[in-house]
Formats: C-alpha cells, structure tokens, sequence
C-alpha cells in the first residue's frame, strides 16, 4: 500500500479514509495513521528527488516524514519485539 506520493509537484499522504491529501496539511492524527500502516504491513514511499516538490514547506515536511517512516519501516522488527518485551509482564498478568 502506498502512503506518500509525489504528483504534479505537490507531496500527498494517505489519510485515514483512504483520502490523498497535501503532505502541509498533515496533523497528529495523519502522522499517528501513517505510524500505525507502517507498523502493521508493507508500504511504499514514493522517493524524494530534487525536482519532485515545488512547494519548499511541503518538501521540507515530506522529507522529514519520509526519513522517519523509512526508518521506522527498516527497524519495525526491531521495535515490535521492544515493545512486545516491555508489555510481556502486563499481558501475561491479565491473562491469567
């Protein structure tokens, strides 16, 4: 699943509704959406070359979404096994 785009010149992300909007119009909600996508399966991030965004607020916010999605998608193994860890006494109390 794709979840940033560049077209036209202009940066996209997909929201919560499956929507495309504008990488400057992205809130808490939008960025905790594209969290949760990539931690839960694959998805693509169109990426950033020098003549892809016109708009320098949305290519400075598109860049820096795109490194932090890109790492966080190259360590998801990683950071679900700390988290798994650190909960594993919680969960295994309540199941009980």
């Amino acid at each position: 699943m794709k979840i940033l785009k560049i077209e036209n010149g202009k940066g996209y992300y997909i929201s919560k509704e499956t929507k495309w909007n504008e990488i400057d119009q992205i809130d808490r909600d939008g960025l905790m959406s594209l969290v949760d996508l990539v931690l839960g399966q694959d998805v693509e991030i169109d990426i950033l070359d020098d003549k892809g965004l016109q708009n320098q607020a949305q290519l400075i916010i598109y860049k820096s979404v795109f490194d932090k999605l890109k790492g966080l998608s190259e360590n998801r193994s990683k950071f679900k096994d700390e988290s798994d860890r650190l909960y594993l006494e919680a969960i295994e109390t309540y199941r009980q």
